[in-house]
This record gives structure tokens, sequence and C-alpha cells, in this order.
């Protein structure tokens, strides 16, 4: 006898609803409705942490085809509330696979559902803006599910304190991922091939020059991605949680700090705001994404929630120094607001697809940062040389004091 499939809905704020099959986990998720157009990297997606509290709608029609890999985490946990797709892949079909996505999904208790038109909700949501929704698995009336939505507000929600780090510690990349490898034996077997992969994984590791210099870095909701791009271009990563106090991190004595990507409301954070002030030229710092926006606030800037934000891996990028333009990879939901940018300040960047700033410069002091996440994962490596950027104002910063 066939099984019956599990039916799924997905109701917004403004009532409109979108039905379709579960997949995954059961049960009732909320969260800010947003949509991604990468084409691939749905592991990374639901990963990466800046995507807490939202329900992510991936634009791309095929989803899951090629599994899950650890290698590939950007975090120890699946972040997103909830996924939302056209057509799901069953059957991986990749040498580097693990598990499959649904199996994932749900052991990890993600809600997902399959047949949605995808483009009409993208349509949707470009139209009506950033909306609240509810996606379910459970009998609900479309009127409860929407008085759901009205008692939850993002933008009031720590989500920091739920993805960054309880205690400080030192990168290690076999330590991070040990137990997400761990976690996926046996999901769908297990054999000597996947025991290779690992092998290779500890022998590459292994190759890593010795790190040079100490980098503190404010977890946000860093991606592992990042850290790995840090680590290999010379830093000892010492990873701090977001709310360490800028006396504690500057008693570590860092030789530079490293602001991380992360989710909410940047004007939120009123506290970090306070501490990351006193940080802003005591040492070399490189802020991105939610770490970008951060820095402004901490200068005197505001922010601003856009209509339907910026993510997927196709964003066009201008230097406004030398003119060049970079395609990136993003993810962000707010902006920094041009009119308030201090005097301390040049805006060395902008989005060529609404002119939105994408990167700050300090006048006077090695302060940097950029709005999108140039470790791509996913995405285009055009953004990548700006770990090595940052590795060498470390090192003229160390020189000039040598000096």
């Amino acid at each position: 006898m066939k099984k019956q499939k599990k039916k799924a809905c997905l109701v917004l704020e403004d009532g409109t609803v979108f039905s379709g099959e579960s997949f995954g986990a059961e049960g009732t998720a909320i969260g800010e409705i947003c949509f991604n157009t990468s084409m691939t990297g749905y592991q990374e997606i639901l990963t990466d942490p800046s995507y807490r509290g939202q329900i992510v709608c991936l634009t791309y029609p095929e989803i899951g085809n090629y599994g899950l890999c650890p290698f590939d985490h950007q975090s120890r946990d699946i972040q997103v509330a909830g996924l939302v797709i056209r057509s799901l892949s069953l059957i991986p079909s990749n040498w580097r696979a693990f598990c499959s996505l649904p199996e994932f999904l749900k052991r990890k208790g993600v809600i997902g559902i399959q047949g949605v038109d995808t483009r009409r909700l993208t349509l949707h949501i470009r139209e009506a803006g950033v909306l609240r929704a509810v996606l379910t698995t459970e009998d609900m009336e479309r009127t409860e599910a929407v008085a759901l939505t009205q008692n939850w507000d993002y933008s009031k929600v720590d989500f920091i304190a739920q993805v960054t780090t309880p205690v400080p510690y030192r990168w290690d990349e076999i330590e991070a991922l040990t137990p997400i490898i761990e976690e996926m034996k046996g999901v769908d077997g297990w054999d000597g091939h996947k025991k290779a992969l690992i092998e290779k994984w500890k022998e590459r590791l292994s190759r890593l020059a010795p790190p040079i210099y100490r980098l503190a870095v404010m977890d946000f909701g860093v991606k592992f991605s990042t850290l790995r791009y840090l680590r290999s271009k010379g830093f000892d990563l010492h990873v701090f949680p977001a709310y360490a106090s800028a006396k504690r991190i500057l008693e570590s004595d860092p030789d530079a700090i490293f602001l991380s990507n992360g989710p909410g409301d940047p004007a939120f954070f009123e506290t970090l705001h306070a501490e990351i002030k006193p940080l802003l030229g005591a040492r070399p710092v490189f802020g991105i994404c939610l770490g970008h926006q951060l820095i402004a606030i901490a200068l005197g800037a505001k922010t601003f929630k856009l209509r339907f934000g910026h993510r997927g891996a196709n964003h066009p990028v201008k230097n406004l120094f030398d003119s060049t333009i970079k395609i990136t990879s993003q993810n962000h939901g707010y902006a920094v607001c041009a009119e308030s940018i201090p005097d301390c300040l040049k805006i060395s960047e902008i989005n060529l697809n609404d002119g939105t700033i994408e990167g700050l410069v300090h006048k006077t002091k090695p302060i940097f940062s950029v709005q999108y996440h140039p470790e791509a994962a996913p995405g285009p490596h055009d953004a990548l040389g700006y770990f090595e950027v940052f590795f060498n104002k470390v090192r003229a910063s160390k020189i000039y004091q040598v000096g």
C-alpha cells in the first residue's frame, strides 16, 4: 500500500496560503519568510546562522539532488526555521554525500514543504515586502495561523544569543566538524569511501602553516567557512561570545579583531553598540554583514530594513575606488543608511542593483567592512581577496608598532 504523503501549509501574515507536501520534521514553525536565488548551496544556506528566525524559500526548482556533506556545514545545526521548495530530490547523487536532505531535516526537527509555486511566492514577497509566516503540518485554520504571526516580531528577538558560542574557544576545524560527521554516520549507510573522504580532509588540514597573528573573533553567528579562510591566511582564531566585553577581548591581547555575520536587526543590539565602540581603533578591525552594520552604528550611522533583502550568490558590487566590479554572495535584510554616514567613514563599495552601501573604510584608522559574505559559502570567489587584505593590514600594523 502506497504511503500517504503528509500535507503542509505556508500561511503568510496577509492571509495568503501556499499548500504542498511536507518532508523532514512535522509540527509548526513561525518565522520571517524570505527567498534566496542561489542555484546551489542549500546546505550552506540551511546551516548559516544569519538565517536564524527565517523561513527560506529557494527559487531554484530542484533541491536535495546532491545530498549533504559535513564539510559544507556552516554551523553545528540547521538554523532556518523552515524550508520552502518547488521539488524535492529524494535520492542524492554525489560522491561527497553522507546523507539525504529530508532525513537530516527530520533528525534536526526542521520542517520542509515541497510542491510550492516558489516563483509565485517570490513575486509575492517582492511586491508585498518582508512578511511573517507560519509553516505547519498540523490542522490549523488560516485565521489561527495569521494570528500566530501577529504575536511574533523578528526585529524584537535576540537571535544572536541563540547562535553565538556560550564560551570562548580556539578554532580547530577537526574539533568543530567531528560531531557533525558522527551525526551523519549510518544515516544512509557508512562505507570506506566516506572514511577516505574524512582522511583526505584531515590530511589537508595537517598541511596548514602555523598561524602568525592572534585574531579575536566576535561571534554573532560566524560561519565555519569564514573561520576556515581566516585560519588559512595565517590567523590564530580565538572566538568570543557575542556579548563579551571590550575589556575582556582587549585583555586577550589580540593582534586584530573580526566582527562576524549574524542574524537580527542591527539596531536592536544596543549593548553590542556600546562594547564595539572601544574596539574600533584599538586594533585593526574587519567586519562582514552584521559586523559591518554594527561597526557603522558604533561610529554614528543608522541602518534600515530592506524591502525584501539581498539573498543570493549573484549580487553585483562596484568598488568606488578603482571601479572594479565583483559578483558577491549575500544574506541580509538590513543596510546602512548612506545619509547617516559619519565624516570618519568613506563608502568604498555599492550594490549595482539598488545602490545600497556594500563597503565602508575608516579614513584614518585600520577599520573596514563589507556587507556581503566574502568567504562565498555558497557563491562566487570574487571577494576572497579581502581575507588577504585584512592579513596585510594586520602585518603592516605590527611592522609600524615594531618600528
